[in-house]
């Protein structure tokens, strides 16, 4: 503080001299005689005064310049080069690497809160925490923010460079911390004292390697120590570090590297060039090996743009795994049996003992010269490669593993934020009950949460080709798990959290997939601002806002969310923002395939279907004119409150979002939500999988809406269902057609079709959206 005090002294110093500098100059040139003389003194006075105020910030970057890039080591060996180079240094240590080694509070932060949930599940574990090549202690101190030291029976910190082991030494001993025992080792050597009374094997519950694993040139004789002292079932290891990567070889050790892990060839020569110099080895083959000997459980691949933002970009990594002989037969059978996975692309490898004469082909090279006594007997081959990051997930088995695709690519972000079917009606129809398995599509996820609220069914398949509204549907379970009320009604309910970043790794992180944390990762300014207006359906709210503004009644609009009555709701309709809404400029935009399809996911053929019954000023009209003289929009017709101010109220929002629905999700441990089985594929897929009648009720929206007319993609389709469901099992659609094409199709299948309702015109709304006009019903008889 008082160096901080002497800074901010000098430097206010040196201004005041600037600012009066033409009366300091009179002055000295007074008592001087000679005006040049007074500039030179002035101009000294000012820097003195400045290279005082930076001195400490100016030595200890010279420092780190000095011995990082000029000072020779002279050094044979691996521990007099780390003394040699750190010696001089170690003081500013931390002070010079806070920009340069990024990640470490993250991977602490995200480690401190798997660690809880580890030890809720077995809270009689001892916790061990080993830092191997933690130097300064810098990782332990900045850890007791995220997890107190004191919750650890013992913590070891472990490092070859004496000068980095005595302040860490000193900063323990500051923080009056008894616990923590410094241990100057090789870290491919590294024994704990409490060894020497029993067998290590699985006695060490948390390991990390903060920028270490790249600088240990034994990694191999490491990382297999490390395995056989970490704890199969409650063990974890945490690693940030700098890496390079090319392609990956397979779509498996791509889905397990994660998003953006592909460095460019360029980028991969420079970094591990110029880190070679300082003995740092950034060769992929060590993070190869660490992911292929742990399963891996999160992963964020990342770029440290401190030096040159946008130009010079160091990869890093934030790694957290487990011991791959932890048992994961419960995912096993998530994803095979229950996620009717056994035909799908992401399987993981078999259990079952493989000879080698079924899978490598005879050689045939002749008869033997010699004859042999020898007889030939297979050899078992029991390599496995790891399986996906599902599998050694600590949370509940929600979304299934799968491997990117060209398809999945296309898609940026989610499309839909909220969904626009209204489910209370499909409730009405649904009969659901605790024994029923349905299939639904995922959109956003609020339909499948009501029905899982409303009537806790065995099972609810949510497919969706979009990986995007997976994460977004993954991340409302996570956090109705994970979070308080409050919390989750701000991210869902208003759209916006200042500390959405620190709830997502401290909170809400052990409950998501690898994949899903990624993206929430690199788009943690989701929540910043408003949330409803992201995706492809924000631009949809972001044009009503200008159409708003622009006709001078967005107040009306508040007014409409906010009337006391029926007819007051009506009447501002009526007088104000039907004309708003519903003027050729408008109608006009709607017409635009563009902008259906990227701010209101309207696809080409669905767009067609509207137009061949009609006009589009008509559709818009039937859809909008009977809803406010029907629905209250300030007691429970939610969606176009939403679109409307941007946000939910607690009176007018999704059952999820209720704190009845709310808590129905987090009663008995989450019962209701071990229902989900979230899907990465085409309904088709998904339905390949399944068995024959497993499934007994279907909501598939308008999907067979995008379809062109004949294709005989609906009729596989429709055949699968078929199989796919039990006798008097059944679908629910809604299509944007009065009588969709398809219809003919169910019928030549064997199914019962039936209309539970088609849009006559202005006046009756079909359901609180009446955005569709007609909801259909296809049951299964036989």
């Amino acid at each position: 503080m008082a160096t901080v005090s002497r800074a901010l002294l000098l430097v206010g110093s040196a201004l005041v001299i600037y600012i009066e500098r033409r009366y300091v100059k009179e002055a000295i040139t007074y008592w001087t005689g000679s005006s040049t003389i007074a500039a030179f003194i002035l101009l000294g006075c000012s820097l003195t005064a400045f290279i005082l105020a930076l001195g400490s910030t100016l030595r200890s970057q010279l420092k780190f310049i000095w011995h990082c890039f000029i000072r020779p080591l002279r050094a044979s060996d691996q521990r007099t080069r780390l003394d040699n180079f750190y010696k001089g240094q170690a003081d500013v240590y931390d002070a010079t690497r806070s920009g340069l080694l990024r990640g470490r509070n993250t991977m602490l932060n995200l480690s401190a809160s798997h660690i809880r949930t580890m030890q809720a599940k077995n809270p009689k574990q001892r916790l061990i925490w080993v830092d191997i090549g933690g130097g300064t202690g810098h990782n332990i101190e900045l850890m007791d923010k995220h997890l107190p030291v004191s919750s650890f029976d013992a913590i070891y910190l472990i490092d070859l460079c004496e000068p980095l082991l005595q302040v860490a030494r000193e900063r323990f001993a500051k923080r009056g911390w008894t616990n923590i025992t410094v241990l100057c080792q090789d870290a491919s050597e590294f024994a704990l004292p409490e060894w020497a009374r029993s067998d290590p094997k699985g006695s060490v519950s948390f390991i990390t390697l903060s920028y270490s694993l790249s600088m240990i040139p034994n990694f191999y004789t490491l990382l297999d120590r490390i395995d056989y002292v970490l704890s199969p079932e409650n063990g974890l290891l945490s690693v940030v570090d700098f890496y390079t990567s090319g392609k990956q070889p397979s779509l498996h050790e791509k889905a397990i590297g994660g998003t953006s892990k592909e460095c460019g060839w360029l980028s991969r020569w420079f970094w591990q060039i110029w880190f070679d110099f300082d003995h740092v080895s950034l060769s992929p083959h060590r993070r190869d090996y660490l992911e292929y000997k742990f399963g891996t459980v999160k992963t964020y691949n990342g770029r440290n743009r401190f030096v040159i933002p946008f130009i010079v970009c160091i990869p890093y990594y934030i790694w957290l795994g487990r011991s791959r002989s932890c048992d994961v037969s419960r995912f096993c059978h998530a994803f095979e049996v229950e996620g009717g996975n056994m035909l799908g692309n992401s399987s993981p490898a078999s259990f079952t003992t493989i000879k080698d004469s079924e899978t490598i082909p005879p050689l045939e090279i002749g008869e033997p010269v010699l004859n042999s006594q020898a007889s030939h007997a297979d050899a078992l081959i029991t390599v496995t490669p790891p399986l996906s990051s599902f599998h050694y997930h600590l949370g509940k088995p929600w979304r299934l593993p799968y491997y990117e695709q060209a398809i999945h690519q296309a898609f940026r972000t989610f499309i839909y934020s909220f969904t626009w079917e209204d489910p209370e009606v499909d409730m009405k129809y649904l009969d659901l009950s605790p024994e029923d398995s349905m299939l639904v599509i995922t959109s956003a996820g609020d339909n499948a949460l009501h029905y899982a609220i409303a009537a806790q069914p065995k099972r609810i398949h949510c497919v969706d080709m979009n990986p995007c509204q997976g994460h977004l549907l993954e991340l409302k379970l996570a956090a109705a798990q994970a979070l308080e009320y409050k919390d989750f009604f701000s991210m869902f309910g208003n759209g916006h959290h200042p500390k959405f970043r620190a709830l997502l790794d401290s909170k809400i992180a052990p409950l998501l997939s690898s994949i899903a944390y990624q993206f929430w990762h690199i788009n943690d300014d989701a929540f910043s601002k408003s949330f409803y207006l992201t995706g492809y359906s924000g631009w949809a709210l972001r044009l009503a806002r200008i159409v708003f503004s622009i006709a001078g009644v967005s107040k009306d609009v508040e007014a409409l969310c906010n009337a006391g009555s029926i007819a007051q709701q009506e009447q501002i309709w009526r007088e104000k923002l039907r004309p708003a809404l519903l003027n050729p400029v408008v109608i006009a935009l709607l017409k635009s395939p563009i902008f259906c399809w990227n701010a209101l996911g309207v696809p080409l053929n669905q767009r067609r279907m509207v137009l061949d019954e009609g006009s589009m000023y008509e559709f818009v009209r039937d859809t909008l004119n009977p809803l406010p003289s029907t629905y209250s929009f300030k007691d429970g017709a939610y969606f176009y409150p939403l679109t409307l101010l941007g946000h939910y109220t607690p009176s007018s929002c999704p059952e999820y979002l209720t704190r009845s629905g709310f808590q129905a999700l987090r009663a008995n441990n989450g019962k209701a939500t071990d229902a989900f089985r979230l899907h990465t594929d085409s309904i088709y897929n998904v339905l390949r999988g399944l068995t024959s009648w497993s499934l007994t009720r279907a909501v598939i929206m308008d999907h067979l809406d995008w379809f062109s007319p004949g294709s005989k993609d609906v009729d596989d389709e429709v055949d699968q269902f078929y199989r796919v469901l039990s006798p008097g099992g059944f679908i629910l659609w809604r299509s944007a057609a009065r009588k969709p094409w398809y219809c003919d199709v169910f019928e030549r299948k064997g199914f019962t079709v039936t209309a539970l309702g088609v849009r006559k015109g202005p006046e009756v709304p079909l359901d609180r959206v009446n955005m569709y006009a007609s909801f259909w019903r296809a049951m299964k008889t036989t």
